[in-house]
């Protein structure tokens, strides 16, 4: 005769052989069953929900911090194609970009008290042309210019001019951010009320768990959010002149007395008449570069402001729809040199730095120095 096999209450530990009902407690042993089956259920989905909000959170915060962060870091402009390339404009630094990156060691330049430069002479040398670049600051970046005379300034359009499409497309990712904001605030008041339904144990703390991280992710995010709003705000408003911030080599720093800008060119002018301040000529011999000519940039590019750099006059392009001529050269042309000289070796101008082609390396245009003064009378020396 086969021996019944004597069992434990899990509730008081009784053996007995009834495998119905404890003896003891009377725990009715098939629903202590299926209430264990039902919250090991309930333990494992909480498992499984918190799991898939870990990935959320992740998700959510490299998202939305792409969406905010990229949409205000570079504006780029297209303007028209030159031989079938695809150029833009040097796009201007934002501030953002500036605190990423380490005060630069130079020193603001000593502006000699000198004569300035008659139209005969023109710059007498590398350090004056330095002395005559600005680096410019409006509400949504950077950029450079230079003196064309002792009161003017030339720079680029789109350094002072916000490009109404990209101006819409981060109006748009700005709004994106916002509804992103409100979903995950929704979200994480569902995981709260879900939360409040478990009992204590593993899922409930794990839950919790997931709860503070996705806290912390948006608290970060918030801050963004805002900053973007009103940097948007700000671009929106109309530019005035005493909008834009002029920092001269020696470090001080102004606002525009006066702004005007080209309806055909990438060009801008702007009046400082506080200042009596060295500026850019061109040749007195109206020579032009010729293909091999060394050739030298000067601008604020990432934020480092009266950077000098070197090249060669790689030749003239001409935009095929309009005819307008460019300058190419490869010294280095970077985000924040918009609107700085192109210059020769003696400090005479040439161009007005104006884009590079997407994509290379070494392959920048300036707008030729002669567009400057066509556009603009009061830019003549």
């Amino acid at each position: 005769m086969k021996e019944t096999k004597v069992i434990r209450c899990p509730k008081c530990s009784h053996e007995q052989k009834n495998t119905m009902e404890c003896e003891a407690c009377g725990l009715i042993f098939a629903r202590y069953v299926r209430a264990k089956d039902r919250q090991k259920e309930k333990e494992a989905g909480a498992a499984q929900q918190a799991k898939s909000s870990g990935i959320g959170v992740k998700i959510f915060g490299v998202v939305l911090l792409m969406l905010l962060t990229a949409g205000l870091t570079i504006y780029l402009m297209r303007p028209a194609n030159l031989q079938k390339t695809d150029p833009r404009p040097v796009a201007s630094g934002t501030q953002t970009s500036q605190t990423n990156i380490p005060a630069p060691e130079v020193k603001p330049a000593v502006i000699k008290k000198t004569e300035n430069p008659s139209p005969q002479q023109g710059a007498r040398s590398i350090e004056e042309a330095r002395n005559a670049t600005v680096s410019i600051e409006t509400p949504w970046g950077t950029g450079s210019g230079f003196f064309v005379n002792k009161n003017y300034i030339i720079t680029n359009r789109h350094v002072v001019e916000m490009d109404q499409q990209k101006l819409a497309e981060l109006r748009a990712k700005i709004e994106t951010g916002r509804k992103l904001i409100e979903l995950e605030k929704q979200k994480l008041q569902e995981l709260r009320e879900k939360m409040s339904q478990l009992d204590e144990g593993p899922g409930r703390s794990q839950l919790a768990l997931i709860l503070e991280t996705r806290e912390a992710e948006l608290n970060k995010v918030i801050p963004q959010q805002e900053e973007g709003e009103a940097r948007i705000a700000a671009m929106e408003k109309s530019l005035q002149p005493s909008d834009i911030k002029i920092f001269l080599a020696d470090g001080r720093q102004f606002t525009a007395n006066y702004l005007q800008v080209s309806s055909r060119h990438d060009l801008a002018l702007m009046a400082l008449h506080t200042i009596d301040s060295p500026y850019l000529t061109s040749p007195p011999d109206k020579r032009s570069l010729q293909q091999g000519d060394k050739v030298l940039t000067i601008g604020s590019p990432v934020g480092l402001r009266h950077t000098v750099t070197s090249g060669v006059f790689s030749g003239y392009r001409k935009n095929e729809q309009d005819g307008r001529m460019f300058l190419q050269t490869d010294a280095a042309i970077n985000p924040g040199n918009s609107g700085g000289p192109l210059i020769d070796e003696k400090g005479y101008v040439f161009g007005v730095n104006t884009m590079i082609l997407q994509d290379t390396e070494g392959i920048g245009f300036a707008i030729p120095i002669e567009a400057v003064y066509e556009e603009f009378s009061a830019a003549r020396p």
